[in-house]
């Protein structure tokens, strides 16, 4: 009766693990087709013109108020 339980167990995990590395497997292949990996390519372009047009907004502003500082500095 114990050897029954045991294998049957034994058998039990197994189908698990492959169902579950069979639908992981399935979704990796997915996630790596060409067409998905233009995308996310896509989206990582327009996330990082948007971070350098964040970041060249802000060097503008530091630039303009150094100068501000440079010119009544000059001014006395």
């Amino acid at each position: 009766m114990r050897r029954i339980f045991w294998l049957a167990l034994g058998l039990g995990a197994g189908a698990t693990a492959a169902v579950m590395s069979g639908r992981w497997m399935k979704r990796q292949t997915e996630r790596m087709a060409p067409a998905n990996l233009a995308r996310q390519a896509g989206r990582g372009a327009v996330e990082f013109g948007s971070i350098l047009a964040e970041a060249a907004k802000e060097f503008r502003a530091g630039a303009t108020e150094r100068e501000a500082e440079i010119r009544s500095g000059l001014e006395r």
